[in-house]
């Protein structure tokens, strides 16, 4: 199963919490990659907002990302395969997944929902094929 990932959003780690937050409600998304000279660090999600941020009663406004990322981050080549991703994913309890290249630079994210909608679409299209094999009018059917 081939990943079909978006394109990547970041942010440098001196952003704040707010700034990263808003990025993220205007390309509504749920993560942001945190890069240093175009090198993955780290990861803000959602669930560092809840809880690095709202749980710990920081001031989102001062806060910086590189205070409350998580890292170190999981991160997949481009060679890596969906079925690859989702065990990853599902190993570590991570929704987002950055793909890094050679050098460690952020290129895309995968998310879950996607791998997981890719792998629906993709046994749908299984069963069709099976159930056309099956229930196939032909010569010694």
């Amino acid at each position: 199963m081939p990943i079909n990932s978006r394109s990547v959003v970041t942010v440098p780690r001196t952003a704040t919490v707010m700034e990263a937050i808003e990025i993220m409600a205007a390309a509504r998304i749920g993560s942001v990659l945190i890069v240093d000279d175009g090198c993955l660090e780290g990861i803000f999600s959602e669930r560092d907002v809840m809880l690095r941020v709202v749980l710990e009663h920081r001031d989102p406004r001062k806060t910086q990302v590189e205070e409350v990322m998580t890292t170190p981050v999981h991160a997949i080549s481009m060679r890596t395969t969906g079925d690859e991703a989702l065990t990853i994913m599902v190993q570590e309890h991570i929704r987002h997944l950055p793909i890094i290249d050679e050098k460690g630079r952020a290129q895309a994210i995968v998310s879950m929902r996607s791998l997981l909608q890719e792998k629906v679409s993709e046994l749908h299209q299984q069963l069709d094929s099976l159930e056309s094999y099956i229930t196939a009018d032909g010569i010694g059917g």
